[in-house]
Order: C-alpha cells, then structure tokens, then sequence
C-alpha cells in the first residue's frame, strides 16, 4: 500500500477544491477534479518542520534572503536537472502569477503582444488582458503521441510579440519541451528581440521526461524563470515562491518594487520553512511522480474499457489527464450538465483553457477517488450515449 492510498477528509478546512466547488459549478457535494491542488499530505518531513517552528510562540517578521534558502533553491536543480543557480539570481515573490504580471509589466508596453502556447492555463488569458497586452495564441498541433510546436505559427506571432510565456511542463496538456525546442525557441526569441518568461510551477511532476530548465540554456535575449515548490509538495496555502532572474539589472528593479512600492517582500514564514525542507525531499518526488503516472493509466485503461468514445494520452507532465471528448457527439455545455447533475462529479471543463470538447482531470489523489470519479463520469456519459 502506498502512502498516498490515504484518503484525507479536506472538507471544512476552508479547501478551495472541496468547500467551494459550488462556486464554479453551482452545485453543493460534488466529487471534485478540479482545481490544480492535490488530495495527498505533503511530506513528513515538511510537517514535521513545520510543527517545529510553530511550536515557538513568537511569529514575527522574516527574512528569505538566508542561505537555507537560497542554498536549497540552488541544490533543488542542480540535483534534479543538472542546472546551476547562482543565488544572485534568486528574488522572493508572493506567488508565480505576481512574478509572471510583473514581468510582463517590466517587459512590454499596454498594447503589445504576448505569446502563449494553447490550450493554456486560464490565468494567462486573464493576466494578458487584464493587463491591457495583446493576446497571440500559438496552437499546438497534435500528433498520436505528443503536441508539436508550430514554429511557423510561432515566428509569425514572435514578429508582432515583445514576450513569450511559456508553461513548462504545460498546462493543461502535460508537454515537456525538449531542449531541442527549447533552444529552437530560444534562437526565434533572440532573433526578433523576444522576451521570455517560463512559469516552470509544474517542473518536478514528469514521467520519464527530464525537463529542461530554459536557464541552463544560452539566452541572449532577458529571460526569467518563475517557480514554487507548492504544486509538487501541494503547500500553495503555506504562500510563497520565487522567480530567477540572471539580469541583475531586472533583478534589482523587481526586489526594489517588492520592497519599496508594493510592500511585499517580507515572506510568510512557513512558505519558506516548507520550501527549504521539501527541497530535500527527493525521494517523496519520485514516489509521487511514479504514483501519478499509475493514477493516469488507470484513466486511460478505464476509458478505453468503460468510455471508449472518451480518448486520452498519457502526458508527459502535470497530474492532469486531458480528455478528448469530441466523438461523444454532444456540446461542451451538455456534458457539464450530465457530469454536474447524472453523476455528481466536478471536472473542468476545456473551455476554461480555450479548447473545446476536452475534460482536465486532476489525478493528483488517492486511487480510490479516482475510481469513484469515473464511476461516477460513468453514469453521465451512459446517459449520454443511450
């Protein structure tokens, strides 16, 4: 038995994915599958630093500028991707979203252009507009096995950009770039004078795919990566994370803003305590990554027995499975209907991403909720079919 067999009631913690699923899909007691949080402890070792320093009564002001931090940072992807870090690199922020909209705030002007790669994460969408840039959507194209890049598409988009935002691993699809891609990219950024920021969040949940940091890669042009170890280690309530930036220039400009104009440098304390002891954790990742990749082929299998006119492939990152449902016959609209009210259970749909006919199913849970999950989606999609 694993240790993620464990099934752990989150309900009246104040769980965005458990107590408030009516907020999205209007209806009380759902099974959620929905938003990118997973239903497995973090490691022992995490909480037990965790009770450690809550264990001291006095919770006053930090610092995350020591070297526990940083050294764990720096010995994080030097271990697992053979990528050096220098700690001049490293600068706090709340969260990856803040670092990616400051970012794009520092890189580009209101009105010009950013690239994403869709399907894309919904805050993308939302942190484009929101910021008055202009919105350049890059498909991907997809073959049997993987989603290609369409380079021409690409370098169309590049010549009218002054950002690219990459999702590495992506969201919601689970694509791993390659460094053959990568350094592609790379080259096409440099040439039509292209910035890039990387939201690497997902970076530590691969499957036989060792992921490529675009910072240990040659980069004439700025280029940032933003991450956190909340989604691998599921502490995004603990706060927290950090961007990397080479740029000592953009460095400096980035750490003024938190400190002395937007008052956010000063770091929740337990955000950086987990952060230095699950960057030690090497062998939880493991487990968790081989347990994942399990989760998702049950998914695959129950499908091809249970709902053959459902479709998968397995990704080669994120614990998501990105379902196709297009040979269901039925819109977007009338399957969340079946799925919300025949089988009482939450999945997102693939509009919030910018797809049609496509499910994201978080997998990062007990096994026995992903069986009651497709039970569940069962019972809708039978109702469909009949």
């Amino acid at each position: 038995m694993s240790r993620f067999d464990e099934w752990i009631d989150r309900r009246q913690t104040y769980c965005t994915q458990w107590d408030y699923v009516k907020d999205r899909f209007h209806v009380d007691g759902l099974l959620p599958f929905t938003i990118s949080d997973m239903d497995l402890a973090c490691p022992d070792e995490v909480q037990e630093a965790l009770r450690k320093r809550i264990a001291h009564p006095i919770y006053g002001y930090s610092r995350w500028k020591n070297d526990d931090y940083l050294q764990a940072i720096c010995g994080w992807y030097k271990r697992r991707f053979d990528c050096e870090i220098d700690p001049k690199w490293i600068c706090y922020s709340p969260s990856v979203m803040y670092a990616v909209t400051k970012m794009i705030c520092f890189l580009s002007a209101k009105g010009e252009g950013v690239v994403i790669f869709t399907p894309a994460y919904d805050a993308f969408y939302h942190v484009i507009e929101h910021n008055e840039r202009t919105l350049l959507a890059c498909a991907f194209q997809q073959d049997q096995m993987d989603y290609e890049i369409d380079f021409e598409k690409l370098e169309e988009c590049l010549k009218q950009a002054k950002i690219l935002l990459l999702c590495n691993p992506h969201n919601p699809i689970g694509k791993v770039f390659s460094e053959a891609e990568l350094k592609k990219i790379i080259t096409l950024c440099e040439h039509y004078d292209v910035a890039i920021i990387s939201d690497d969040i997902h970076m530590d949940i691969t499957y036989g795919n060792k992921l490529t940091p675009i910072l240990s890669l040659p980069c004439k042009v700025p280029c940032v990566i933003c991450s956190s170890p909340s989604k691998t280690f599921n502490i995004p309530s603990l706060g927290g994370s950090y961007i990397l930036i080479p740029d000592q220039r953009l460095w400096k400009r980035f750490e003024t803003m938190t400190r002395y104009t937007e008052f956010v440098n000063s770091p929740a304390i337990l955000g950086v305590i987990a952060t230095v002891a699950a960057y030690q954790c090497d062998d939880w990742v493991e487990e968790l990554n081989g347990y994942l990749l399990e989760n998702l082929r049950y998914v695959d299998a129950y499908l091809k027995k249970h709902m053959p006119l459902l479709t998968m492939t397995l990704p080669m990152g994120c614990y998501f499975a990105w379902i196709h449902t297009d040979r269901l016959g039925v819109s977007d609209e009338r399957l969340q209907e079946a799925l919300v009210q025949e089988g009482k259970v939450a999945v997102m749909s693939g509009q919030v991403y910018g797809a049609v006919h496509r499910l994201r199913l978080n997998v990062g849970c007990p096994r026995r909720k992903i069986e009651e999950g497709l039970r569940r989606m069962q019972i809708a999609y039978d109702k469909l079919v009949k």
